[in-house]
């Protein structure tokens, strides 16, 4: 029995190891993330029953452990230096030429130029293929111990492949934020009342230096390796394709240019291009790919002679806080807002910037008149960074939000812990107003024609008092209202009846439960598969749940336990709402094990709602094409990916022909 429970978890181990290469380090997963959690809690369960068999190498070991008191140190055996900076291409050209110098060549040199990424450098050290221990950079000689949290981090390895590692082993990387994850993980800061991180970076730094390991484990933290420290017999190139081989990450987007022109190229289209990324970076790294041409170059003190860091432009302007105003929230939160002078940032015109909370002001200091740095967070959310005081005008007064609710009057309060003032007020116009405006949106119900100003000019007139109102709407009611046109009110009525059928996820996130973002609305419906039994949970039931914590299931709880919650759902189902409740995992789903891919300008639908389509049904999709792949979708525009299906023989379809397809 011991050896075919051993034979079991050494299976599963294998397994999990394999999906976590194929997502992280070819993006082109294999199974569903539900079925990876599956394999993952099978694991678990086994290894808790039988604790002999857990080695640190366990992929059930990424979960956080015991904090410790304070972080330890370890020393890097090989110094992690700096780079030098350039600023401009000129600098880069000038580099070029002090390399040339300092090996007494004159022909061209071959560099790999790398993107820069913005998050927080990391050394990791395996021993015979194991993950033993990991640092920040700290003083580049000496870094804090975080190997605790690093081993929560799923893109990195904590087993090697390919058997071709050497026994002792230090590869040197970045663990980042990307921007989609930055911004969930904000709004449920705030949400929580906790203060928002102010960049990616900040928040990749700051979830790797939790001594609670747990905390870091529930950050959407990725990794990519650059450097094997001490790699002297191999080229650069040839270093990243091993590290490629044994399971690191590396970044896709690197280019082996031949000279230094074709890396400044390079540095130029990607500080053009750079908002097309999905995370952040700040600038390109370019290195001497030849191993023996660096060692020849040698050191500095603290940088190499051999690699440099081409910076980008600042994407950080000047302007001035014309007012300062605050906002009312779907839960009640009271978040100010500065008015600005309008000015571009990053292509953007910025009128407005969020400045968090109270306690946000208070830290920065920000008063009406005062001339502020400001910036766009993860090139999305502008906010203010900081007030220059030397161009403070004379006579400003601290801002300080106000005791009343500025949409109602109602009572604020600020509840102990938390750093987000609330309105009390649960029949707040501007709560209302927001809590129908995010069940209509896009993601939740879906009821096109019905933005935001019409929302407004419906709960000022009494039409909707909540957001079940809008299934007794009748044309008239809609007609009626001033610069409606008959037409219009027909397709809108249209749309509210076309937005009945929705899967039971959707309306889950519709509701608004606090701290239930459309992730964990997919979960709770996979979990519970019909809203009665979701709605009849108890809170230690959700508990059990892995993503699901005793705030959120709290936070679950409160909701239903509103007789005027359960009231408004009733309402909604008596209007007409149906909803498809999802598959168990035992029925078979027409696309099951199918991969898409899709490539061009989309005009029948998006990215993400093909992504839905793909998996409601069983399918997942990929970003690249390959073997593997079932299907190529392909919009207007497309490129490489259909030429590369054309020589795999993969089937290419229109877009139409993918939603024939889907709609069978």
């Amino acid at each position: 029995m011991s050896r075919d429970v051993r034979k079991k978890v050494g299976a599963l181990r294998k397994q999990l190891d394999h999906h976590n290469y194929c997502y992280y380090v070819l993006d082109d997963p294999e199974v569903a993330d539900q079925q990876y959690d599956t394999l993952l809690r099978e694991l678990q369960k086994l290894e808790q029953d039988h604790p002999h068999l857990v080695t640190p190498d366990s992929p059930t070991q990424r979960v956080g452990a015991p904090p410790p008191e304070a972080f330890g140190t370890l020393a890097h055996r090989l110094p992690m230096l700096s780079l030098e900076n350039a600023m401009n291409d000129e600098d880069l050209i000038a580099f070029d030429e002090r390399v040339k110098k300092g090996l007494g060549v004159d022909e061209s040199i071959e560099y790999v130029a790398e993107l820069k990424m913005d998050g927080l450098a990391v050394e990791l050290v395996y021993e015979n293929g194991t993950f033993a221990r990991g640092s920040t950079r700290g003083d580049g000689f000496t870094g804090e111990d975080i190997t605790q949290n690093l081993r929560t981090v799923r893109a990195i390895p904590l087993k090697l492949m390919d058997q071709k590692w050497p026994a002792a082993l230090e590869v040197r990387g970045e663990v980042f934020m990307d921007k989609q994850g930055f911004v969930h993980l904000n709004k449920q800061r705030l949400e929580e009342g906790e203060p928002p991180f102010a960049n990616p970076r900040n928040a990749a730094a700051g979830s790797l230096r939790q001594l609670d390991s747990s905390i870091t484990t529930k950050r959407p933290l990725n990794f990519f390796a650059y450097e094997m420290a001490g790699a002297t017999q191999l080229s650069h190139w040839e270093t990243l394709e091993n590290l490629k081989s044994w399971g690191f990450p590396v970044n896709g987007h690197i280019e082996l240019c031949r000279n230094m022109e074709t890396a400044v190229s390079f540095s130029q289209q990607w500080e053009e291009e750079r908002k097309s990324l999905p995370y952040e970076i700040d600038g390109v790294v370019i290195k001497v790919n030849d191993s023996a041409q660096r060692e020849a170059l040698g050191v500095r003190s603290r940088s190499p002679r051999w690699a440099i860091a081409g910076k980008f432009k600042a994407q950080q302007v000047t302007t001035v806080v014309e007012d300062i105003t605050a906002s009312v929230g779907r839960t009640g939160a009271i978040t100010p807002v500065a008015k600005l002078e309008a000015v571009p940032v990053g292509g953007v015109t910025v009128s407005n910037a969020t400045l968090h909370n109270q306690d946000e002001i208070d830290r920065k200091d920000v008063r009406i008149g005062d001339t502020v740095l400001i910036q766009r967070a993860g090139d999305v959310i502008p906010e203010v960074v900081k007030v220059i005081i030397e161009k403070r005008p004379k006579g400003t007064k601290p801002y300080s939000l106000p005791d009343s609710c500025p949409k109602c009057s109602g009572e604020v309060s600020r509840p102990e812990g938390e750093a987000v003032a609330r309105c009390q007020n649960a029949a707040c116009p501007a709560q209302v107003k927001a809590r129908i405006d995010h069940f209509i949106s896009k993601r939740a119900m879906d009821v096109d024609g019905l933005g935001t100003k019409l929302i407004d000019k419906m709960v000022e007139t009494g039409l909707l008092r909540d957001f079940s109102d809008i299934f007794t709407l009748k044309k008239e009611d809609v007609a009626g209202l001033e610069r409606m046109a008959e037409k219009s009110a027909e397709n809108i009525m249209n749309a509210i009846e076309a937005s009945k059928a929705v899967p039971l996820w959707r309306f889950i996130y519709g509701l608004g439960i606090r701290n239930v973002g459309e992730h964990l609305a997919q979960v709770l419906a996979a979990q519970f598969g019909d809203l009665e039994a979701f709605m009849s949970a108890a809170p230690e039931e959700f508990e059990e749940i892995d993503e699901v914590g005793p705030i959120v299931a709290s936070s679950i709880h409160v909701f239903f336990s509103g007789e005027s919650n359960r009231a408004i759902i009733e309402r909604c189902l008596t209007g007409g709402v149906t909803l498809e409740n999802p598959p168990t995992l035992s029925e078979s789903l027409p696309l099951e094990g199918k991969i898409f891919v899709f490539t061009g300008s989309l005009e029948k639908f998006t990215r993400s709602e093909a992504k839905e389509m793909v998996e409601r049904l069983g399918g997942r999709t990929a970003g690249s094409v390959g073997q593997k792949t079932d299907y190529l979708v392909a919009g207007p525009g497309a490129g490489s990916k259909r030429t590369n299906a054309e020589k795999l023989g993969i089937p290419i379809l229109t877009e139409t022909e993918f939603l024939d397809l889907v709609n069978r």
